[in-house]
């Protein structure tokens, strides 16, 4: 076979799992990862559901490879998250409903024992919190203006982002989310245009 051709199937290879992950993404946010099916999401994208495994050989590699998508597109490549980044981010969110109610579907059945995504979020809100602790020290150093520390405020800041999408979700005319993370914003002393 010539170069090319393998460089070609790779590259189908490739899109076709993107398809997938696209369509899994759908699949969960309408109806959760325990009510979600490999069916479901092969049907969505033109396989069998033997033809999906060829791609993610289990329901909890498609899961890992979502969860992993999602984290890429909220990737700050080469840098480190500021404060007013987090506001654009939340700004961003508002933009993408069926991503974050993916994220949040996800996350709400992660609680469970024994759920394939509870070690990944585990992982993930320790790794949050250090980095939000790092993006106020950077702003604010030892002591923000309300007197807390970075390390106190950081799990107050993720909490307000995460339950400021779940009312956004269940009521997106009411819940101004980026105006009131900017709210929140000012709590903590930030000035916020």
């Amino acid at each position: 076979m010539p170069y090319g051709d393998g460089m070609n199937a790779r590259v189908r290879s490739e899109e076709r799992r993107a398809e997938i992950v696209g369509a899994a993404l759908e699949v969960i946010a309408e109806r959760g990862y325990r009510g979600a099916s490999l069916a479901a999401v092969a049907e969505r994208v033109g396989l069998t559901q033997q033809g999906l495994l060829h791609y993610f050989p289990t329901k909890d590699a498609l899961l890992v490879a979502v969860l992993q998508e999602r984290d890429r597109w909220d990737a700050v490549p080469d840098t480190r998250w500021r404060i007013d980044l987090l506001a654009s981010l939340v700004e961003y969110n508002a933009m993408r409903p069926a991503i974050i109610q993916t994220f949040s579907a996800l996350l709400g059945e992660s609680v469970t024992e024994g759920h394939p995504a509870r070690a990944y979020f585990t992982e993930r809100y320790a790794q949050v919190r250090e980095n939000m602790t790092a993006v106020l020290r950077a702003e604010y150093g030892d002591r923000l203006p309300n007197g807390l520390t970075p390390e106190r405020t950081a799990p107050l800041l993720i909490a307000v982002m995460d339950g400021l999408q779940y009312q956004w979700l269940l009521d997106p005319e009411s819940v101004d989310m980026p105006g009131a993370f900017r709210d929140f914003l000012r709590l903590l002393g930030e000035p916020v245009e």
